[in-house]
């Protein structure tokens, strides 16, 4: 069975991370799969919003590192494909309509970044949230870096960014960085209900008030994405990260010596 389920409902596009035996942990296909996914929402007129969420205990626990050290080495991040939208909104253009996302469990780093780039939040009351990078060797480059300090304020982001520390569904709603926490049970029927009076308005108006709203977002944007995947590569290339993949892989705490 897909580890990424894709559905039609009327003009919203259900999108579910389904490798619940892995905490839905997140490989490079399962992104290329949910690319494709974005990519047929952008530009299918008939799809107006976009719900993601997950199958299981757990929203997501993470990339899986080792299939992806690869990518974060390049110096350019992620190569899209024909026909694929960044999920995470820092490769080529955004997709232009809404995205909702519900959360629950363990929501870590790429989770806590595809809610970044996502435009409406609903976390269940059992959220975990942690950018856990720098326990494993290097940093956040999937936006958190960019957008985190944006959402909760600087302080707040760095707390949680350079300590790899856990924060929960309570402190999220307080930042403003989600807008409901609702049992577990109960997100993906709040976040359908929004989708649907989402649908109700008019189509062009809601995009044209994302595109709107984003302006200054992207303006900023442009060059820190192009400088962090730039100054990332020579960390990727470090004794410390090689320690960090080895210490993923053994589920061993990591020694580090800033080689």
């Amino acid at each position: 069975m897909s580890q990424v389920l894709i559905e039609k409902r009327g003009h919203i596009l259900d999108i579910c991370l389904n490798r619940p035996e892995k905490y839905n942990a997140l490989s490079f296909a399962m992104y290329q799969d949910m690319a494709y996914a974005y990519g047929e929402f952008a530009e299918d007129k008939n799809l107006r919003v976009a719900v993601i969420h997950a199958n299981g205990d757990h929203f997501c626990a993470g990339l899986q590192l080792d299939d992806w050290a690869s990518v974060f080495a390049n110096g350019k991040g992620v190569q899209l494909k024909a026909g694929q939208k960044d999920p995470f909104g820092i490769a080529g253009e955004a997709v232009n309509k809404p995205v909702i996302i519900a959360l629950q469990g363990i929501s870590f780093t790429c989770a806590v970044e595809l809610m970044l780039n996502a435009d409406i939040r609903i976390a269940a009351d059992n959220c975990r949230f942690a950018q856990l990078e720098v326990q494993r060797g290097f940093h956040a480059c999937g936006g958190a870096t960019l957008r985190l300090p944006m959402e909760i304020g600087w302080g707040n982001a760095q707390r949680y960014l350079l300590t790899g520390d856990e924060w929960n569904a309570a402190q999220a709603l307080q930042w403003g960085l989600v807008q409901e926490v609702l049992p577990a049970s109960e997100i993906l029927t709040k976040s359908m209900q929004i989708a649907e009076r989402i649908c109700k308005a008019a189509p062009l108006g809601v995009q044209g008030s994302l595109k709107s709203s984003r302006y200054l977002r992207a303006a900023l944007e442009k060059e820190a994405i192009h400088n962090m995947f730039r100054d990332l590569q020579p960390i990727m290339a470090s004794q410390d990260m090689q320690e960090g993949i080895s210490a993923y892989l053994q589920r061993r705490e990591p020694n580090y010596t800033g080689k």
